[in-house]
């Protein structure tokens, strides 16, 4: 226990220690001197930018990528312009910002991504100063210029300008300044001597720190907690002042005796710590200061830079890779001398019987997921913290990140196996862990472009497997971007879905076969999408050519043009000439026409086209219908009335009109079947209450099926029912007169109940 306490340094009612995570891996042969540094948090990487070591024309700076235990991930010299300032984005790209005002991005690896500027007028007034920074909205830059003005970018992924007010009387860039996340909004405070100022969009508003020490003249240097709310304020008097962030509460303000602008300060403050605390660094000091008026001093023996973490600083040198960080309050519980807590029996129970876990069982009411599940966190943060992997967690950042996060820099770092190994040990869900680490080293295999597009789709077909949630048409999607057309419709071949290998198909101007992919599927609604595609995409004979190899896509695609696209349906008939489609399309087309000769030009067309189709049937019915209407013109002259109307509806309209003369015309002249011609009288008749006129008709012909009787039996009723109707008790007596014993015995009923109620009246 003496030994695990014995780096513990009290401060205040808290302790503080200094634990080394690595021995650096690099060489680096004058340690951090005359390098540009950037560590991302959470135990990321860290970028050096160095300057060479004889300065020539020809010489180039150098920039390296390395882990946080040392180790190389990308190196290359510098040839853009010069750079003021590194930072990390939260996904751990590079930031490189350049003193034009450009910002070029590059992944983990050194590979170049995209570039943006931070405006015109920076690129005319050069970046003095510029940070990188994290919000709610995401990574964020803000530069000064040499004319003293502010840019803001909020989001470099959405990227919106905002170039601040100007500060009275600032020439230069601040003495200090920092940028602030309040009340969602972006702030920049900076001090200008003795003047403090909070810019926002429209303002720069004067503020004073409560309490602040009066001997101060100058405020020369500023911190910002990683969380927002907590501010540190350094003075040319070497006083720290410590508050709120939005300087309405101090916490304390401690005299650090030394007067030296400090190279670095960074607060050191755990979440759920009461204790306030700021690490200052200075050439080979690094003090920590908090509530109280003592302070804790560490010498440096080499160049560093200290790293602002979610629980602590990280500490880096030439040589070594440190953590500094208040002693969590669990430890303190087990570790500090005579403490009876539970945790520190545990311990004592541990040396006499060798395990951890035996502890427990003395506990009643004790569930054993919590000790399972921090077995298993620590499991995971010990191997995220190997050196060959570089990532030195604590469990309070591991639980701030969430495991999906971990996974993600993992995968991020091509460390496909350990990422695997966890999701697996955790028993993540395999759509969100085994899986999606699968298809990232589908999408980064397809890249390698020494490797041939056979190869590359078998190893992916026999790694992915049948695995849960992978989408190959995002793998061939990535294959695309890359310029390997050919393995993307190889890897298509594994997709199950059509709706996903169709559009990626056509966007690679594979046309036919997403055609084919489209109808092998059945959806028809997709095999739609990809015709109006082809139609938009290809000249119209082309086109027309395509579906005619494609029955099902052509038979899907008439069927639309008939109902949207007439005169193109007609084309298609053309091109294939189909003569027996096209006297059918005119045929159809005559019926919209409202003028005479449009419609006959039209039938017209239409018996040419069945002539050479050699449907003698369908071009003779054709031609009667010609005759028909060049009849009905001559009826009517402005072929009003009649025109458009079939032969029955003709005949129909001339014996209701009283037109029999031609009527009978009619039916010589167009051979209409008796049968057909005297029903068609008949019901003309009894639609106009003429039975007289039917009775003399039935008795004046002499018809060879036997109508007679039928006609005596049809004007029977028809007059029975008319008299009903009218309630006439003479015309209902009539017709039952007329009546014979074969009568319907229902009808017979109904005339006498109706003459009886008419008798009443």
């Amino acid at each position: 226990m003496a030994f695990i306490t014995a780096n513990w340094n009290p401060l205040g009612e808290a302790f503080y220690r200094k634990i080394e995570l690595y021995e650096m891996g690099w060489s680096l042969r004058d340690g951090l001197k005359e390098c540009l540094v950037a560590a991302a948090p959470y135990g990321g990487p860290i970028a050096l930018l160095r300057q060479p070591q004889r300065p020539s024309s020809s010489a180039r700076p150098q920039l390296e990528i390395y882990s946080s235990s040392g180790a190389n991930m990308a190196s290359f010299p510098w040839k853009s312009g010069p750079v003021r300032q590194l930072g990390w984005t939260v996904c751990d790209d590079l930031l490189c910002i350049q003193e034009d005002g450009t910002v070029l991005i590059y992944d983990l690896f050194g590979a170049f991504k995209r570039h943006f500027s931070m405006g015109n007028e920076v690129v005319q007034n050069q970046v003095l100063e510029a940070k990188v920074f994290h919000s709610p909205y995401g990574t964020g830059v803000a530069i000064v210029t040499g004319a003293s003005r502010f840019t803001l970018a909020t989001n470099i992924d959405d990227l919106k300008l905002r170039r601040l007010p100007e500060v009275p009387g600032l020439q230069g860039a601040p003495s200090c300044w920092a940028v602030l996340t309040q009340d969602r909004q972006t702030k920049v405070l900076l001090a200008n001597g003795a003047d403090l100022y909070i810019l926002d969009n429209t303002s720069c508003t004067p503020v004073t720190p409560p309490g602040l020490s009066p001997q101060a003249c100058s405020i020369v240097n500023m911190a910002v907690s990683f969380s927002y709310k907590y501010l540190a304020l350094f003075t040319d008097s070497g006083h720290l002042w410590m508050g709120s962030a939005n300087l309405k509460d101090k916490l304390s303000e401690v005299d650090t005796k030394v007067r030296t602008p400090p190279k670095q300060m960074v607060w050191c403050r755990r979440p759920k710590s009461q204790q306030p605390s700021v690490v200052i660094m200075w050439d080979r000091l690094l003090l920590v200061a908090g509530e109280c008026t003592d302070t804790i001093q560490y010498t440096l023996d080499e160049e560093s830079v200290c790293v602002a973490e979610l629980d602590g600083v990280r500490i880096v040198g030439g040589s070594r890779h440190e953590l500094l960080q208040e002693v969590p309050s669990a430890c303190q519980d087990i570790f500090k001398i005579a403490s009876m807590a539970p945790g520190a029996l545990l311990l004592e129970a541990h040396k006499e019987y060798e395990a951890a876990s035996f502890g427990k069982c003395f506990l009643s009411n004790y569930p054993p997921e919590p000790f399972v599940s921090m077995c298993r966190d620590l499991k995971v943060l010990n191997s995220v913290r190997e050196y060959t992997v570089g990532i030195p967690l604590t469990h309070t950042q591991y639980k701030q990140m969430t495991v999906q996060v971990l996974i993600d820099r993992l995968v991020y770092r091509k460390l496909y196996p350990l990422a695997i190994e966890i999701c697996r040990y955790l028993k993540t869900p395999e759509y969100q862990g085994v899986s999606r680490v699968l298809k990232h080293w589908a999408c980064c295999k397809v890249q390698q472009k020494e490797e041939p597009d056979e190869s590359i789709a078998h190893a992916v077909s026999v790694k992915l497997g049948e695995a849960a949630g992978i989408s190959y048409s995002e793998i061939a999607a990535r294959a695309y971007e890359c310029g390997r057309t050919e393995l993307a419709i190889k890897l298509l071949e594994f997709e199950p879905r059509s709706g996903e290998q169709v559009p990626l198909l056509l966007k690679m101007k594979r046309s036919q076969l997403a055609l084919s992919k489209a109808i092998e599927s059945g959806d028809t609604d997709l095999v739609y999408t990809v015709v109006t595609y082809l139609k938009n995409e290809m000249n119209r004979g082309d086109f027309f050519m395509t579906l005619r190899n494609q029955p099902v896509a052509l038979s899907l695609y008439r069927q639309f043009c008939k109902h949207q696209e007439q005169d193109t349906l007609k084309d298609l008939f053309n091109q294939d000439d189909d003569h027996q489609e096209l006297g059918n399309f005119y045929v159809k087309a005559s019926y919209k026409e409202k003028k005479l000769e449009a419609r006959l030009s039209l039938l017209q067309s239409a018996v040419d086209e069945y002539n050479k189709a050699k449907n003698e049937f369908a071009a003779k019915a054709t031609e009667e219908e010609m005759k028909l209407l060049r009849f009905q013109r001559r009826l009517d002259e402005k072929g009003e009335a009649l025109l458009g109307l079939s032969l029955q509806e003709t005949l129909h309209a001339l014996l209701t009109s009283n037109f029999h003369k031609q009527a009978e015309q009619l039916y010589r002249d167009f051979r209409v079947p008796d049968k057909r011609y005297w029903w068609l009288k008949l019901t003309a008749l009894a639609e106009k209450d003429d039975w007289e006129e039917m009775e003399k008709f039935a008795k004046s012909k002499k018809s060879p099926i036997g109508y007679l009787p039928f006609v005596e039996v049809f004007c029977l009723c028809g007059a029975a029912e008319a008299a009903i109707e009218r309630r006439s008790e003479g015309e209902i007596s009539t017709v039952l007169s007329r009546c014979s014993p074969t009568t319907d015995r229902a009808l017979l009923e109904r005339l006498n109940r109706a003459r009886s109620t008419a008798a009443k009246k």
